[in-house]
């Protein structure tokens, strides 16, 4: 076990103080440099002595982390708000933030940005999300600096400065820090996370995945997920962490460890065991109202918001409860049931790694920091919900009455839900707003709790000072007694924009350092400063396509000393003060490469709108092998709103052939070119909503085959449908409609595969993983030709 660390605030002195211990356990006059990384060696000395037997050998050099340096843990769940988990007045059940709460620090003014990548860069490097070109989420990425999608190297990521410094680190569960181009077999791999600072990686590279049949990567491996009864991501990104950590420990004991546990939980699909769900039978029939009410009050009581706070004021599209239906209750209730389900058993994961710390007797000397939400609760499941997540990225609205009658599948593996807006509010009690809006503390403030029993010394403690995800690297870094470095791998540094929190740990009244901090997301935008705050609401999450000019958004401005849930619009009382702060969010927007603001959401996510590099730009064909599968959608051929004609050169065994010859998508929405019972069939499926299916009559015979799928697409817009037609060796087979397309985007985790469909299947009937729908003749190419309609 390491030794217990008392925490040191340190300067510059501190790097000389680390060297000359490290000097004199050497003997010699050596001292570690640790603002250049990696630390260079000693200069090797020369010997004229023949006999190695008469000369003694220097001692071995290795970098070791300061003395007494604590473990780190990050913990960050992904899309719930502050008004969300028990531990900060909610009503979803957190019992692990709760008991660390009880024995560490709850910060009730912590901000992340207000959408995942950017919160999850700042998080790791210590700058602002545009600093570090991460504006929007990497699939929304332009070409315009801060939005490039593209991590600087003069952003070191925390993870690589701890490496160099003698750590071992561990990353496990969501990515979505790799620019969309850059997720292909070519690369290059500089922001895949082995590339950034983390010896291991276990997790999906992308934005959310399915929890029953993730896209998973051990490094920059693609693998099957672990086999195990009921499988849930969750419990296997858990169980890979604690065998790591435990791992890890077993073998250097004394070299600490920095793990970042970052789930896909709570972000859509919401998918979890129906036992979770079962657990909140009934709690929500009240509905988001009555929890709002009662959120705030348990807020007020706990202490944990001041008791003069007013609850935000609903935003006016979402409805009043009492106004719905009684079909839309049950809907709704559902919905949050299998939500609130799925984040006590996130927490429940949780708690089994805070467990297995414990048990190699490593959690005193553990700094383990919990983030309930990397940005409000997300209202992209506009106001009913969504059967199909991607039906938003689509820009198709369900229904009340197409979804009453998958509520009792609602959570499992053949739904990929999304909940109501209104649930959203709820869970982001007291504010006003949500996800995407960076312009409310309902979109930034998240809850957090620290824990770290040999660095805090009060059990139970709330702390007000204002903080932000860029603040977690610099207190990580304080904490380890290791400077910011000036160079990393050859690169000079942008300094961290980031400030230290270690100076409230053990000071509830001390003043608050973080004084200044712009907000930006797609137009919503604020500025932090002493106390005020300046903002303006320019689209809700749910306005997807709708702009309105930038410079006709009016801002409000507050005093968040004296208005916790920013209700009291101080504009017209200040406007001297309200012009200060505008004009200095355009000083901080020019210093950190916000300008120019791009609102454009769904535009966004095709690269020709967006101006980002596309590996697949220009090309009309590409030329598939057999092995080549899990190719992420950004990384492929762009069928979507045009012609495409598929041709597979095969050889058909004697038996005949099944299984898929060619997939992109899956369950929820894409379409395969495949073989059933010898049988060459090509099937749509249109957002899980409805398939159309061509299928031959006839078997191709045993030998070399040519089988070719030409989709000749109507035009007139996007989304539309075309005529289908299958061929073998020259000869049509089948043909037949298909009534109409996904416009924008098939999914964020399934892939384009070529001899099988790699995780949830596109077509049902014909097997479900790599093994059950793998093709059994051979496939010696594929090419794919794309033709614009004119």
């Amino acid at each position: 076990m390491k030794t217990n660390m008392v925490v040191v605030c340190f300067v510059a002195t501190g790097v000389l103080a680390s060297g000359s211990a490290l000097a004199q356990q050497r003997g010699d006059d050596y001292e570690i440099d640790r603002s250049v990384l990696p630390i260079q060696e000693p200069k090797r000395p020369t010997y004229s002595e023949l006999d190695a037997r008469n000369v003694k050998a220097p001692p071995r050099f290795e970098v070791k982390a300061p003395k007494g340096a604590p473990n780190v843990v990050i913990v960050l769940i992904d899309d719930i708000g502050f008004g969300g988990p028990s531990t900060f007045g909610g009503p979803i059940q957190t019992p692990t933030l709760d008991r660390l709460a009880r024995s560490g620090l709850r910060y009730n003014n912590f901000h992340t940005t207000a959408l995942c990548s950017p919160t999850r860069v700042a998080l790791k490097c210590g700058r602002n999300h545009h600093t570090a070109n991460a504006g929007s989420i990497m699939e929304t990425a332009t070409a315009f600096p801060g939005n490039t999608g593209q991590i600087p190297n003069s952003v070191a990521p925390l993870a690589e400065m701890l490496r160099l410094n003698g750590y071992s680190t561990g990353a496990f569960g969501k990515w979505h820090e790799t620019a969309a181009w850059e997720t292909s077999v070519s690369g290059p791999y500089d922001r895949w996370p082995t590339h950034q600072g983390f010896d291991k990686f276990f997790g999906f590279i992308g934005g959310e995945t399915d929890q029953w049949y993730p896209l998973v990567y051990d490094g920059v491996t693609r693998v099957a997920p672990t086999k195990m009864e009921n499988y849930h991501f969750t419990t296997d990104m858990t169980n890979q962490a604690i065998g790591w950590i435990k791992a890890q420990q077993s073998m250097t004991p004394d070299k600490p460890f920095f793990a970042y546990y970052a789930t896909g939980a709570v972000h859509a699909p919401h998918h979890v065991p129906q036992k979770w769900i079962d657990k909140y039978k009934g709690k929500f029939d009240k509905g988001w109202d009555k929890i709002r009410a009662e959120s705030i009050a348990r807020q007020k009581k706990m202490g944990i918001i001041p008791a003069e706070t007013k609850l935000g004021k609903k935003p006016d599209d979402i409805k009043d409860w009492d106004a719905l239906s009684s079909d839309e209750h049950k809907l709704f209730a559902r919905q949050a049931e299998v939500f609130a389900g799925f984040l006590e058993q996130t927490d429940h994961e949780i708690g089994r790694l805070v467990k297995a710390v414990e048990e190699i007797g490593e959690m005193d000397n553990t700094l383990f920091i919990y983030i309930a939400g990397d940005n409000g609760t997300s209202a992209e499941g506009g106001f009913v919900g969504m059967y199909n997540e991607m039906t938003y990225f689509n820009n198709v609205t369900e229904k009340v009455e197409d979804l009453l009658p998958l509520i009792d599948k609602w959570g499992g593996p053949e739904t990929f839900p999304h909940m109501a807006a209104g649930w959203a509010v709820a869970f982001d009690s007291p504010f006003s707003w949500t996800k995407q809006v960076a312009s409310d503390f309902g979109g930034t403030r998240n809850g957090m709790v620290v824990h770290w029993p040999n660095g805090i010394k009060e059990k139970g403690g709330i702390r007000s000072q204002f903080g932000h995800v860029i603040d977690i690297a610099p207190t990580i870094l304080e904490a380890a007694s290791l400077p910011e470095p000036n160079s990393v791998n050859g690169t000079p540094q942008t300094p961290i924009e980031g400030v230290s929190l270690l100076y409230s740990l053990n000071d509830a009244k001390a003043k608050e350092r973080h004084t200044t901090q712009y907000f930006e997301m797609f137009g919503n935008r604020a500025i932090y400063h002493d106390g005020w705050l300046a903002r303006t609401l320019h689209r809700a999450p749910w306005q997807a396509l709708k702009q309105k000019p930038l410079k006709s958004d009016v801002w409000d401005l507050y005093d968040v000393r004296e208005d916790f849930s920013l209700v009291n619009n101080l504009a017209k009382k200040n406007p001297k003060k309200l012009k200060e702060l505008q004009a200095l969010f355009m000083k901080e927007a020019e210093k950190y490469h916000v300008l120019p603001i791009d609102d454009r959401v769904i535009e966004r996510v095709n690269p020709a709108l967006a101006g980002r590099p596309d590996v697949m730009a220009g090309r009309t064909s590409l030329t598939l092998y057999d092995g080549m599968n899990g190719m992420l959608e950004n990384t492929f051929i762009n069928v979507k709103n045009q012609s495409k004609t598929i041709t597979a050169k095969l050889e058909i065994p004697k038996d005949g052939a099944s299984g898929v010859i060619l997939a992109q998508g899956g369950r929820f929405g894409g379409w395969s070119l495949y073989m059933k019972d010898g049988k060459p069939a090509y099937t749509y499926n249109f957002l899980g909503l409805s398939q159309d299916t061509i299928a031959a009559k006839d078997k191709i015979p045993a030998g070399p085959a040519e089988v070719k799928l030409d989709f000749k697409y109507d035009g007139g817009g996007a989304g539309k449908g075309g005529k289908a037609t299958i061929s073998v060796n020259g000869e049509v087979v089948a043909e037949g409609r298909i009534k109409k397309t996904q416009p924008l985007m098939f999914s964020a985790d399934e892939t384009a595969d070529v001899g099988l469909d790699n995780q949830t299947p596109v077509v049902e009937g014909i097997g479900i993983g790599r093994e059950e729908t793998r093709f059994t003749g051979k496939i010696d190419k594929i090419t794919v030709e794309v033709a614009e309609v004119k």
